[in-house]
Protein backbone atom coordinates (compact mmCIF):
# COMPACT_ATOMS: atom_id res chain seq x y z
CA UNK A 1 0.00 0.00 0.00
CA UNK A 2 1.49 3.22 -0.97
CA UNK A 3 1.94 5.85 1.83
CA UNK A 4 -1.03 8.20 0.92
CA UNK A 5 -3.42 5.54 0.35
CA UNK A 6 -2.19 4.31 4.36
CA UNK A 7 -2.92 8.03 5.63
CA UNK A 8 -5.95 8.11 3.81
CA UNK A 9 -7.21 5.07 5.16
CA UNK A 10 -5.66 6.17 9.05
CA UNK A 11 -8.18 9.20 8.29
CA UNK A 12 -11.02 7.26 7.98
CA UNK A 13 -10.69 4.66 10.76
CA UNK A 14 -10.61 7.94 13.15
CA UNK A 15 -13.88 8.15 12.10
CA UNK A 16 -15.47 5.04 10.97
CA UNK A 17 -13.42 3.00 13.43
CA UNK A 18 -12.14 -0.24 12.47
CA UNK A 19 -14.00 -2.74 15.03
CA UNK A 20 -17.49 -4.28 14.94
CA UNK A 21 -19.33 -4.70 18.02
CA UNK A 22 -22.12 -7.08 18.42
CA UNK A 23 -25.80 -6.09 19.12
CA UNK A 24 -28.06 -8.54 19.33
CA UNK A 25 -25.91 -11.02 17.06
CA UNK A 26 -25.98 -8.24 14.63
CA UNK A 27 -22.38 -6.48 13.67
CA UNK A 28 -22.31 -2.98 14.12
CA UNK A 29 -19.65 -0.54 13.09
CA UNK A 30 -18.07 1.34 15.64
CA UNK A 31 -17.32 5.09 14.68
CA UNK A 32 -14.59 6.05 16.88
CA UNK A 33 -13.75 9.92 17.97
CA UNK A 34 -11.04 10.81 19.91
CA UNK A 35 -11.64 13.30 22.76
CA UNK A 36 -8.74 15.55 23.95
CA UNK A 37 -9.04 16.45 28.11
CA UNK A 38 -6.08 17.56 29.87
CA UNK A 39 -3.45 16.18 32.76
CA UNK A 40 -4.91 13.58 35.51
CA UNK A 41 -6.43 15.19 38.11
CA UNK A 42 -7.97 18.24 36.93
CA UNK A 43 -11.74 18.93 35.91
CA UNK A 44 -11.44 18.33 31.88
CA UNK A 45 -10.52 14.25 32.16
CA UNK A 46 -13.27 13.92 34.80
CA UNK A 47 -15.60 15.81 32.25
CA UNK A 48 -13.88 13.42 29.20
CA UNK A 49 -14.24 10.32 30.82
CA UNK A 50 -17.82 10.54 32.15
CA UNK A 51 -19.38 12.12 28.13
CA UNK A 52 -17.70 9.16 26.58
CA UNK A 53 -19.44 7.14 29.20
CA UNK A 54 -22.69 8.11 28.40
CA UNK A 55 -22.45 8.98 24.70
CA UNK A 56 -21.26 5.00 24.30
CA UNK A 57 -24.42 3.96 26.81
CA UNK A 58 -26.60 6.21 24.77
CA UNK A 59 -25.78 5.08 21.18
CA UNK A 60 -23.20 1.36 21.42
CA UNK A 61 -22.01 2.00 18.02
CA UNK A 62 -20.21 5.50 19.14
CA UNK A 63 -16.87 4.98 20.85
CA UNK A 64 -15.59 7.89 22.03
CA UNK A 65 -11.85 7.77 23.15
CA UNK A 66 -10.53 10.43 25.74
CA UNK A 67 -7.03 11.40 25.77
CA UNK A 68 -5.10 13.21 28.12
CA UNK A 69 -3.03 16.37 26.95
CA UNK A 70 -1.93 19.35 28.36
CA UNK A 71 -5.11 21.04 27.93
CA UNK A 72 -6.99 23.65 26.42
CA UNK A 73 -3.15 25.52 24.84
CA UNK A 74 -2.45 22.19 23.34
CA UNK A 75 -5.97 20.97 22.31
CA UNK A 76 -6.42 24.16 19.96
CA UNK A 77 -3.63 23.00 17.39
CA UNK A 78 -4.04 19.73 17.60
CA UNK A 79 -7.61 20.11 16.57
CA UNK A 80 -6.27 22.07 14.23
CA UNK A 81 -3.92 19.89 12.60
CA UNK A 82 -6.61 17.58 12.37
CA UNK A 83 -4.75 15.43 15.64
CA UNK A 84 -8.32 15.22 17.22
CA UNK A 85 -11.83 15.15 16.49
CA UNK A 86 -13.21 16.63 19.46
CA UNK A 87 -11.55 18.06 22.63
CA UNK A 88 -12.27 20.36 25.82
CA UNK A 89 -11.59 24.42 25.57
CA UNK A 90 -11.77 26.32 28.52
CA UNK A 91 -13.82 29.80 27.74
CA UNK A 92 -10.83 32.17 27.92
CA UNK A 93 -8.74 30.64 25.75
CA UNK A 94 -11.27 29.99 22.81
CA UNK A 95 -11.67 33.94 23.46
CA UNK A 96 -7.71 34.55 22.90
CA UNK A 97 -8.00 32.17 20.28
CA UNK A 98 -10.84 33.37 18.30
CA UNK A 99 -9.20 37.14 18.81
CA UNK A 100 -5.96 36.27 17.87
CA UNK A 101 -4.08 37.05 20.87
CA UNK A 102 -0.80 35.99 20.62
CA UNK A 103 -1.50 33.47 17.76
CA UNK A 104 -3.55 33.37 14.13
CA UNK A 105 -7.11 33.49 14.62
CA UNK A 106 -8.56 29.94 15.22
CA UNK A 107 -10.92 28.47 13.09
CA UNK A 108 -12.91 25.65 14.86
CA UNK A 109 -16.67 24.75 15.83
CA UNK A 110 -18.56 23.81 19.31
CA UNK A 111 -20.25 20.88 19.65
CA UNK A 112 -21.65 21.73 22.81
CA UNK A 113 -20.90 24.42 25.89
CA UNK A 114 -19.88 22.22 28.48
CA UNK A 115 -20.27 24.20 32.06
CA UNK A 116 -19.41 27.77 33.74
CA UNK A 117 -16.49 27.82 35.04
CA UNK A 118 -16.52 30.11 38.53
CA UNK A 119 -13.04 30.73 39.37
CA UNK A 120 -12.04 30.74 43.14
CA UNK A 121 -9.05 29.97 45.51
CA UNK A 122 -9.39 27.20 48.15
CA UNK A 123 -7.63 27.48 51.26
CA UNK A 124 -7.10 24.71 54.44
CA UNK A 125 -10.04 25.09 56.57
CA UNK A 126 -7.54 26.36 59.10
CA UNK A 127 -5.70 28.83 57.36
CA UNK A 128 -5.63 32.22 57.98
CA UNK A 129 -6.05 33.53 54.83
CA UNK A 130 -9.91 35.20 53.89
CA UNK A 131 -9.36 37.40 50.92
CA UNK A 132 -7.74 37.92 47.50
CA UNK A 133 -5.56 40.15 49.27
CA UNK A 134 -4.38 38.17 51.50
CA UNK A 135 -2.90 35.62 48.91
CA UNK A 136 -0.13 38.16 47.37
CA UNK A 137 2.96 37.32 47.93
CA UNK A 138 2.04 33.63 48.72
CA UNK A 139 2.91 30.82 46.83
CA UNK A 140 -0.33 29.87 45.02
CA UNK A 141 -0.57 26.70 42.72
CA UNK A 142 -2.12 28.23 39.42
CA UNK A 143 -3.46 25.43 37.74
CA UNK A 144 -1.28 22.69 35.06
CA UNK A 145 0.65 24.25 32.60
CA UNK A 146 -0.77 24.36 29.27
CA UNK A 147 -4.15 24.42 31.07
CA UNK A 148 -7.10 27.29 30.66
CA UNK A 149 -7.10 27.70 34.51
CA UNK A 150 -4.33 29.75 35.41
CA UNK A 151 -5.45 32.08 31.67
CA UNK A 152 -8.93 32.82 33.86
CA UNK A 153 -7.13 33.39 37.20
CA UNK A 154 -4.54 35.79 35.31
CA UNK A 155 -7.77 37.57 33.94
CA UNK A 156 -9.54 37.89 36.73
CA UNK A 157 -6.70 39.13 38.82
CA UNK A 158 -6.27 41.99 36.32
CA UNK A 159 -9.48 43.15 36.85
CA UNK A 160 -8.63 43.90 40.20
CA UNK A 161 -4.84 45.21 39.55
CA UNK A 162 -3.02 41.95 40.24
CA UNK A 163 -0.61 40.35 38.05
CA UNK A 164 -0.21 37.06 38.18
CA UNK A 165 3.65 36.31 37.97
CA UNK A 166 4.92 39.41 39.73
CA UNK A 167 2.29 39.97 42.76
CA UNK A 168 1.87 36.21 43.45
CA UNK A 169 4.48 33.46 43.84
CA UNK A 170 2.81 31.57 40.80
CA UNK A 171 3.10 27.75 40.83
CA UNK A 172 2.64 25.84 37.53
CA UNK A 173 1.79 22.18 37.38
CA UNK A 174 2.73 19.24 35.46
CA UNK A 175 -0.26 17.57 36.91
CA UNK A 176 -3.71 19.13 38.58
CA UNK A 177 -3.56 16.30 40.94
CA UNK A 178 -0.70 17.62 43.01
CA UNK A 179 -2.06 20.54 43.81
CA UNK A 180 -4.31 19.52 47.24
CA UNK A 181 -1.05 17.62 48.97
CA UNK A 182 0.83 20.99 48.30
CA UNK A 183 -1.81 22.99 50.04
CA UNK A 184 -2.00 20.25 52.60
CA UNK A 185 1.31 19.87 53.57
CA UNK A 186 2.05 23.66 53.44
CA UNK A 187 3.93 24.07 50.37
CA UNK A 188 1.46 26.84 49.00
CA UNK A 189 -0.69 29.13 50.53
CA UNK A 190 -3.83 28.02 48.14
CA UNK A 191 -4.74 26.77 44.48
CA UNK A 192 -6.81 27.99 42.07
CA UNK A 193 -9.33 25.95 40.41
CA UNK A 194 -13.18 26.81 38.59
CA UNK A 195 -16.54 25.47 38.77
CA UNK A 196 -18.33 22.80 40.30
CA UNK A 197 -17.01 19.27 40.98
CA UNK A 198 -13.67 20.92 40.74
CA UNK A 199 -11.33 17.66 41.98
CA UNK A 200 -8.71 19.51 43.50
CA UNK A 201 -11.70 21.21 45.53
CA UNK A 202 -13.63 18.11 46.14
CA UNK A 203 -10.08 16.62 47.97
CA UNK A 204 -9.54 19.60 49.97
CA UNK A 205 -13.26 19.52 50.85
CA UNK A 206 -13.08 15.77 52.00
CA UNK A 207 -9.81 16.21 54.01
CA UNK A 208 -9.63 16.33 58.20
CA UNK A 209 -8.26 19.97 57.40
CA UNK A 210 -11.20 20.63 55.55
CA UNK A 211 -11.27 23.80 52.85
CA UNK A 212 -12.73 27.80 53.09
CA UNK A 213 -13.23 29.08 49.07
CA UNK A 214 -11.85 32.75 48.26
CA UNK A 215 -13.68 34.32 46.03
CA UNK A 216 -13.89 38.04 44.68
CA UNK A 217 -16.13 40.69 46.47
CA UNK A 218 -18.84 42.19 45.02
CA UNK A 219 -16.89 45.38 44.73
CA UNK A 220 -14.01 42.96 42.66
CA UNK A 221 -16.14 41.70 40.56
CA UNK A 222 -17.95 44.78 39.42
CA UNK A 223 -13.95 45.84 38.73
CA UNK A 224 -13.40 42.63 37.11
CA UNK A 225 -16.41 42.79 34.41
CA UNK A 226 -15.92 46.51 33.85
CA UNK A 227 -12.33 45.79 32.30
CA UNK A 228 -13.24 42.19 30.68
CA UNK A 229 -16.58 41.98 29.32
CA UNK A 230 -16.39 38.40 28.30
CA UNK A 231 -16.27 37.24 31.77
CA UNK A 232 -19.74 36.46 33.33
CA UNK A 233 -21.01 36.88 36.75
CA UNK A 234 -21.40 33.49 37.92
CA UNK A 235 -22.71 31.33 41.52
CA UNK A 236 -21.55 28.25 42.50
CA UNK A 237 -24.93 26.69 44.31
CA UNK A 238 -24.37 25.52 48.24
CA UNK A 239 -23.66 22.42 48.17
CA UNK A 240 -21.44 21.94 45.22
CA UNK A 241 -18.82 21.14 47.60
CA UNK A 242 -19.05 18.76 50.94
CA UNK A 243 -19.43 21.27 53.86
CA UNK A 244 -19.86 24.30 51.38
CA UNK A 245 -22.86 25.88 53.17
CA UNK A 246 -23.17 29.28 51.25
CA UNK A 247 -23.66 29.73 47.33
CA UNK A 248 -20.63 31.72 46.27
CA UNK A 249 -20.58 34.54 44.26
CA UNK A 250 -17.09 35.35 41.62
CA UNK A 251 -16.97 35.35 37.90
CA UNK A 252 -16.00 32.98 35.34
CA UNK A 253 -17.16 31.65 31.93
CA UNK A 254 -18.24 29.24 29.47
CA UNK A 255 -16.24 26.19 28.60
CA UNK A 256 -16.40 24.07 25.18
CA UNK A 257 -16.15 20.88 23.63
CA UNK A 258 -14.77 22.04 20.13
CA UNK A 259 -14.42 19.94 16.85
CA UNK A 260 -12.22 20.54 13.72
CA UNK A 261 -13.66 22.94 11.41
CA UNK A 262 -13.88 19.55 8.91
CA UNK A 263 -15.17 16.95 11.08
CA UNK A 264 -18.51 15.71 9.01
CA UNK A 265 -21.84 17.26 9.31
CA UNK A 266 -23.65 14.30 9.51
CA UNK A 267 -20.93 13.02 12.27
CA UNK A 268 -21.76 16.06 14.20
CA UNK A 269 -25.40 15.79 13.88
CA UNK A 270 -25.19 12.45 15.53
CA UNK A 271 -23.11 13.68 17.97
CA UNK A 272 -25.40 16.67 19.17
CA UNK A 273 -28.09 14.25 18.92
CA UNK A 274 -27.32 11.42 20.98
CA UNK A 275 -25.57 13.87 23.62
CA UNK A 276 -29.01 16.14 24.62
CA UNK A 277 -31.17 13.17 24.21
CA UNK A 278 -29.06 11.71 27.46
CA UNK A 279 -29.14 15.31 28.92
CA UNK A 280 -30.49 14.04 32.15
CA UNK A 281 -28.60 11.08 32.22
CA UNK A 282 -25.50 12.92 31.76
CA UNK A 283 -26.92 15.24 34.79
CA UNK A 284 -27.51 12.33 37.32
CA UNK A 285 -23.76 10.96 36.63
CA UNK A 286 -21.99 14.03 37.15
CA UNK A 287 -23.46 17.41 38.82
CA UNK A 288 -21.26 19.62 36.05
CA UNK A 289 -22.84 18.05 33.57
CA UNK A 290 -26.30 19.05 34.40
CA UNK A 291 -25.05 22.66 32.56
CA UNK A 292 -24.54 20.12 29.39
CA UNK A 293 -27.94 21.23 27.45
CA UNK A 294 -28.92 22.47 23.78
CA UNK A 295 -30.36 25.53 25.32
CA UNK A 296 -27.00 26.26 27.40
CA UNK A 297 -24.96 26.18 24.49
CA UNK A 298 -26.56 28.83 22.62
CA UNK A 299 -27.05 31.23 25.16
CA UNK A 300 -23.20 30.55 26.26
CA UNK A 301 -21.78 31.01 22.47
CA UNK A 302 -19.76 34.36 21.11
CA UNK A 303 -22.08 33.68 18.50
CA UNK A 304 -24.54 30.79 16.54
CA UNK A 305 -22.06 31.31 13.49
CA UNK A 306 -19.44 29.33 15.20
CA UNK A 307 -21.70 26.15 16.08
CA UNK A 308 -20.80 23.16 13.77
CA UNK A 309 -23.50 23.37 10.69
CA UNK A 310 -24.22 19.80 12.09
CA UNK A 311 -25.36 20.70 15.45
CA UNK A 312 -27.22 23.48 14.12
CA UNK A 313 -29.06 21.04 12.19
CA UNK A 314 -30.17 19.18 15.32
CA UNK A 315 -30.68 22.38 16.78
CA UNK A 316 -33.17 23.53 14.68
CA UNK A 317 -35.19 20.28 14.64
CA UNK A 318 -35.70 20.72 18.51
CA UNK A 319 -36.21 24.09 18.24
CA UNK A 320 -33.43 25.83 20.03
CA UNK A 321 -32.23 28.13 16.68
CA UNK A 322 -34.19 29.26 14.45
Amino acid sequence: MKLADMVCAGALLLLAGGAAAQDGGKSIQKTTISLGTATQGGGFPLYGNAFAEVMADADPALSIQPRNTKGSSENIPMLEAGQLDLALVAGESFYQALEGIGRPRVNLRILTAIYSSAGMFAVRGDSPYRTIQDLVGKPIAFGAKGSGIPILSRYMLDGIGLKQDEDFKSIYLDHAGDAPEMVLDGRVAALWGAGIGYPGFTTLAKSPAGVRFIAPTADEIARMSAKHAFLKAMTIPAGSYPSQNAAINSMGSWSFILTRVDLPDDVAYRLARTLHGAEATFCKKLAQACETTAANTVAAVPGVELIHPGVIKYFREIGVVK
